[in-house]
């Protein structure tokens, strides 16, 4: 068994070694080449225990991954410190331009592709001859729906696009996480609610039990206690992150001292995910991940331009970029070795791959539907929608809340379906990002 300290140890010197081969060898962007070998390190362990079963190699990383919560590590530990990250170089000027095709697609989108995804999955179980209730399919579409703001962050960085059309990428990544966790919150609520039929879905749902704090006190959920969680989660976050925001902006304008303002900083971070999960309010918790946002928006706007000289500037946001870049690495090194510990289903690999073209599907909707319908489809930037479409990038986010459903049939072949989208969209959507947006744009 090793402790904290060694498994920390581990993964760090493992993100170093694959770190410095891809930089030497590969050359392929930093976060995607520690992915790559990271699976391809994984395959070998795989092959060479199915070959000479007594080595043991792969059960001693097996058990050193085990020891991992990926989800815990992830949506309670890297998150907040990924997402403030992000969100300190994000223009709010330009965001604030574009808060209609942000927000649409961050809401409406969200639940539109959940529903495509969901639609879709259910038939081709059906097809392919397995008995998926279609809310469990729709548990599928909720948690694969969302763009995931650290890989498409860190993809951004190795492609040049319009600042405009940028914003909207990483503004629509920030945010909808944040909803699409609240979206996944419910379906899987009413899945637990619903039995092994899962045939309850619309008007009110008896649950077994508190389901993720989704469940109101009597137990059922209508369409009230739906809009309840959604404000409560969506709205009472980004006002904790705007107080939050302001208090630590405050603090930072009365000194000049890059070592405190940057410990301020981290406190923001820390304090602020940690009091959202503490807060409750009507029995529901206020969204960590939208609160940091708000307070990374306000420090790296607000912040950076009024409370911050030059120096501390530099070095405030020079801090927080290897903070990014060190937490990415662990992060991508660990979703290309969970795959040994996942318990992936082989038997569903098809249906996996064919997963992955009716996500695109359903992500074209998210992005052409909300725009034609706010009507702000005519000043997008031309080629707008093709890379918005293949520059939704999933990952972690998605990968973690599969791995916190709990244990039933259902399981397997949703986890097995959500990691061939998420390397698929990774490593393919990532690598040709860049051509999508020469040919589309330029």
């Amino acid at each position: 068994m090793l402790s904290l300290f060694e498994i920390a140890a581990l993964l760090l010197v493992l993100s170093a070694l694959l770190s410095w081969l891809n930089r030497a060898y590969l050359k392929l962007p930093h976060t995607i080449g520690l992915l790559v070998m990271a699976l391809f390190a994984s395959f070998i362990l795989m092959a060479l225990e199915a070959f000479v079963p007594t080595l043991g190699l792969t059960d001693a990383v097996q058990s050193a991954l085990g020891q991992i919560d990926f989800n815990e590590t992830l949506m309670k530990g890297m998150l907040g410190f990924l997402l403030f990250a992000g969100a300190l170089h994000v223009d709010l000027g330009k965001l604030r331009d574009a808060k209609w095709a942000i927000g649409s697609m961050a809401t409406f989108g969200v639940v539109l592709s959940t529903f495509i995804v969901g639609t879709g999955f259910w038939g081709l179980t059906k097809l392919f001859g397995l008995d998926v209730p279609f809310i469990w399919a729709l548990v599928f579409g909720s948690l694969i729906s969302p763009t995931d703001p650290i890989a498409v962050l860190s993809i951004l960085k190795t492609v040049k696009m319009p600042k405009s059309l940028e914003t909207k990428i990483a503004g629509e990544s920030l945010f909808n996480d944040g909803v699409g966790v609240v979206v996944f919150t419910l379906i899987l609520a009413i899945a637990m609610g619903s039995g092994a039929g899962g045939h309850a879905l619309f008007g009110e749902f008896q649950l077994a039990g508190p389901i993720m704090a989704a469940a109101p006190a009597g137990g059922s959920i209508g369409i009230l206690d739906v809009i309840e969680l959604f404000v409560v989660d969506a709205v009472g976050g980004a006002v904790l992150g705007g107080i939050a925001g302001w208090i630590t902006y405050k603090m930072m304008a009365r000194i000049d001292e890059h070592a405190i303002e940057i410990l301020i900083s981290l406190a923001c971070v820390a304090g602020t995910y940690a009091l959202a999960q503490r807060i409750e309010i009507l029995g529901h918790h206020l969204s960590g991940p939208i609160a940091v946002v708000v307070a990374g928006l306000m420090i790296g706007n607000k912040g950076a331009s009024v409370a911050m000289s030059e120096h501390t500037q530099q070095y405030l946001f020079g801090f927080w970029e290897m903070i990014d870049e060190i937490l990415n690495s662990v992060l991508f090194l660990l979703i290309g070795l969970e795959i040994l510990v996942l318990g992936l289903v082989p038997e569903y690999a098809l249906i996996g791959a064919v997963a992955i073209p009716l996500v695109l599907l359903a992500r074209l909707c998210a992005v052409y539907v909300p725009m034609k319908i706010i009507g702000t489809f005519k000043s997008f930037t031309k080629g707008a929608v093709p890379v918005l479409t293949w520059g939704g990038v999933r990952g972690g986010i998605s990968v973690a809340l599969a791995l916190s459903l709990p244990e039933n049939e259902y399981k397997p072949l949703i986890l097995t379906a959500t990691y061939a989208v998420v390397v698929f969209s990774i490593i393919v959507q990532g690598l040709t990002i860049k051509k999508v947006v020469e040919r589309c744009v330029d």
